[in-house]
């Protein structure tokens, strides 16, 4: 019984060892054949993509370009607000930062003014966001 085990496991060496020496270098040919045909499957593929793409028409391109310059020129004045706002309460704690050596009543003052200022431009933006 072990000689019969024996001699079926040699025999299936044997057999793979014949289909590693039987089986060619490369079945689907050189480099150059397979490039060839993966250039042209893919050209083929992206032909069959192009038809799949469903165009939109002219009214549907008008309406989607206005929505979007819509959209950036709101972008752009919210932007420009924000912008003129910071550089208007930059431009008064300067001020307030050049008189705060001159005297106290002057820098009560200037300090109010800024207080008033910046509540006043948090409410201008606070009302700019509020549609």
């Amino acid at each position: 019984m072990a000689k019969k085990e024996v001699s079926q496991a040699a025999e299936k060496v044997a057999a793979a060892e014949n289909k590693k020496q039987k089986k060619p270098a490369n079945p689907n040919g050189n480099w150059f054949v397979r490039a060839g045909k993966a250039i042209k499957k893919f050209f083929k593929d992206i032909k069959g993509e192009i038809k799949k793409i469903v165009w939109p028409d002219g009214k549907t391109v008008v309406k989607s370009t206005l929505v979007v310059l819509v959209a950036v020129a709101i972008c752009g004045v919210a932007i420009f607000a924000v912008d003129q706002l910071l550089a208007f309460l930059i431009s008064l704690l300067e001020k307030a930062a050049e008189n705060v050596g001159d005297s106290v009543s002057t820098t009560e003052a200037a300090t109010e003014a800024a207080t008033e200022a910046a509540t006043a431009g948090m409410a201008a933006l606070k009302n700019f966001f509020i549609f």
